[in-house]
């Protein structure tokens, strides 16, 4: 399996340097756990810093719990969706004494889940296709949505999750496969699907896999990502204390369109200030290193509470 690369690891540890008190105990939330690269850079960085970890991916959430079970009880591991901080903020707070000093969001799929075929996230092993982000949630999978849409139905879910021009071309392709009884139920099934709908030619003025904007577009239909993204955001902005910052690294258009909007919106309502103007990305070392990194956009918003809710 391979290992997850947490990416811009150097510049998300340097945001909280002033942040972290000298003295007396901090918390703060990555609430896309993953791989706990970025919390254990946190952990090791700032001795009276704990760190609650949020992932929905079981196997993740165990694999990251068990890499950072070293530093006790500075950190604890938690299995809910980063939407969710919506309606536990208040709780958290309460459990930590006050505001926590930042959360970061590492939105999109992970290494470990790419190379873990029968997850079905990637385009290049073969696997179930399922891409639920929690394997044990009660959702459709990918097969499942393949399996029940008719053809204008996926080529909204094309259009708009993955912005492919050639949606109509590729959910006609798939549901003339369906028609002629293929059952699009694996990573490959669906690939050739795919390849087979559109001409040669297209596939090279596309410059890569044509399965891979579809593949995006299913896992962000199948896991409600971006339905997720303003809610967890608006929990992190009430969880945040004055002087604190919220991370946000997106790796696509529609992820980090949401923040830079939210963000916006929050800087015009007094709530803070936007902190990247444009946003940070990583060095060409790093993304030489990293393929994941190429494509990382990283956005920070520094928050700014009146005195009435710091008495809460």
């Amino acid at each position: 399996m391979e290992t997850h690369i947490p990416v811009m690891l150097q510049e998300i540890v340097g945001i909280f340097e002033h942040a972290v008190p000298s003295r007396g105990n901090a918390f703060f939330v990555d609430a896309t756990l993953g791989g706990g690269g970025h919390s254990k850079a946190m952990l090791e960085r700032f001795p009276n810093l704990r760190i609650v970890g949020l992932d929905r991916d079981e196997t993740a959430l165990a694999l990251a719990a068990s890499r950072l079970s070293g530093y006790g009880t500075r950190f604890t591991a938690v299995h809910a969706n980063f939407g969710e901080l919506s309606t536990r903020a208040a709780a958290l707070r309460k459990e930590h004494g006050g505001y926590a000093i930042g959360v970061l969001f590492d939105y999109g799929v992970s290494n470990m889940q790419l190379s873990t075929p029968e997850r079905g996230f990637s385009f290049q092993e073969d696997g179930s296709l399922d891409m639920r982000m929690s394997p044990a949630a009660d959702i459709p999978t990918a097969a499942d949505i393949i399996r029940e849409s008719g053809t204008g139905e996926l080529a909204g879910i094309f259009r708009v999750f993955g912005e492919e021009k050639n949606a109509f071309r590729i959910a006609k392709g798939i549901t003339c496969a369906k028609e002629a009884g293929e059952t699009l139920d694996t990573t490959m099934k669906l690939v050739a699907a795919i390849r087979r709908s559109l001409p040669a030619a297209i596939q090279r003025h596309m410059g890569g896999n044509p399965a891979r904007k579809i593949f995006q577009a299913l896992r962000i239909a199948v896991n409600s990502e971006l339905e997720e993204i303003p809610k967890g955001l608006e929990g992190a902005l009430e969880l945040t204390g004055d002087g604190g910052f919220i991370v946000s690294l997106s790796y696509h258009s529609l992820e980090d369109r949401l923040v830079k909007r939210t963000f916006k919106n929050w800087e015009a309502e007094g709530r803070g200030f936007v902190r990247t103007k444009r946003p940070a990305v990583p060095s060409e070392e790093e993304t030489n290193a990293n393929r994941k990194a190429r494509s990382a956009k990283m956005r920070v918003f520094a928050v700014k509470k009146g005195n009435d809710i710091l008495k809460n």
